[in-house]
């Protein structure tokens, strides 16, 4: 079922949208909360008539966008945080995270604007996220994941059990 939101929806879409969803999505939620209406072509004729009016404005929007675009571009970021054996993280590393660590690095971008491929990063190393200022300017961000300390060799285990083997002959 083709509707077009009149709000941000997170992991759907921005405001002014034309989007494909199931029918009892629709019609159970977004239509009865106000967040979508139907795309009929009279409600298309509608939008398409909002956005002319609008151009002004999405043209300060797009602006400010491809602004946030070019600082990130200059961002090379680096998440450090607990690593497990086999480059498993303690916990895990999503959206909000990245939007927090974005915002140390002097850029501020919203949490719903980020979308990480599965949601979450649970493993450390190099990862792709995607983010949406604007439904004309999109930014595939690139950052790492590494551990914020050393892993402790095991070689203190076997030092111990070579002298446990000493004291008991």
């Amino acid at each position: 079922m083709e509707i077009i939101l009149k709000k941000d929806v997170e992991n759907l879409g921005l405001e002014f949208d034309t989007v494909n969803v199931k029918p009892g999505y629709a019609r159970n939620f977004l239509i009865p909360q106000g967040f979508a209406l139907l795309a009929t072509p009279k409600n298309k004729a509608a939008l398409e008539a909002t956005l002319e009016a609008r151009k002004e404005e999405e043209a300060k929007l797009i602006a400010t966008a491809n602004g946030i675009v070019e600082q990130l571009k200059k961002i090379s970021l680096t998440i450090a945080t607990k690593v497990g054996s086999g480059n498993k993280l303690f916990g895990s590393i999503n959206n909000a995270n990245l939007s927090e660590e974005l915002a140390k690095a002097g850029v501020t971008v919203d949490r719903k604007y980020i979308k990480i491929p599965g949601n979450n990063i649970k493993t450390a190393g190099k990862f792709t996220a995607l983010i949406r200022l604007h439904r004309n300017v999109e930014y595939n961000f690139d950052f790492d994941v590494v551990s914020d300390a050393p892993v402790e060799a095991p070689k203190k285990v076997e030092a111990k059990t070579e002298e446990a083997k000493t004291e008991e002959a």
